[in-house]
């Protein structure tokens, strides 16, 4: 199974999949996003995201081995088609935790997905969990700011939307949304 994740940056994706994954009856895996962004502290190759360089991003693109991909505040992000399907071949429930645009390309070419958007309980909490990163400056705080009241303005194209106000609830609230899904589909 395909489960996309998605939601605002500073919303929470990350936790909430940490979360998720303490779970081993769900059976998941995480697919790692491409991405040409420098790490933040205590980010490691291949296991955050695969961190390359724009050249190399581009011919992914031209080669069409990305299942999806995005360009933001001049960095790229994308998913690796050939990783996305060996975990798929492995039997898994294969996560994308990914930025909006990137979603609605994936929702295009897998429709079968279950998509999940996760929502802040206000833009006041946003901005206050991304201001509490302390790893932008003032341009990009507001950059993300603009682009999350977008992205939430397209909750309504997910399967599913989920408020994360508390992380153990929406963990627990996507966990039941991925085990009625999974017996759904057989």
């Amino acid at each position: 199974m395909l489960i996309i994740l998605s939601g605002p940056s500073g919303v929470g994706k990350g936790t909430v999949r940490e979360e998720l994954f303490k779970d081993e009856s769900l059976n998941l895996a995480y697919s790692i996003s491409m991405t040409t962004r420098k790490p933040r502290p205590a980010e490691k190759d291949g296991i955050d995201y695969f961190f390359v360089e724009e050249d190399e991003f581009k011919k992914k693109i031209d080669e069409d081995k990305l299942l999806e991909w995005a360009q933001f505040v001049g960095n790229y992000y994308g998913t690796p088609k050939d990783y996305v399907d060996q975990l798929l071949d492995e039997g898994k429930n294969v996560v994308l935790e990914i930025e909006v645009q990137g979603a609605l390309q994936v929702m295009k070419k897998c429709p079968y997905a279950t998509t999940i958007f996760i929502v802040p309980p206000s833009m006041e909490e946003l901005e206050r969990r991304i201001r509490g990163r302390r790893t932008e400056d003032e341009e990009i705080v507001q950059q993300r700011l603009a682009k999350a009241r977008k992205e939430i303005a397209t909750k309504g194209e997910y399967k599913y939307v989920v408020e994360n106000d508390d992380i153990l609830e929406a963990k627990d609230k996507i966990a039941k949304i991925i085990r009625e899904h999974h017996v759904d589909q057989g």
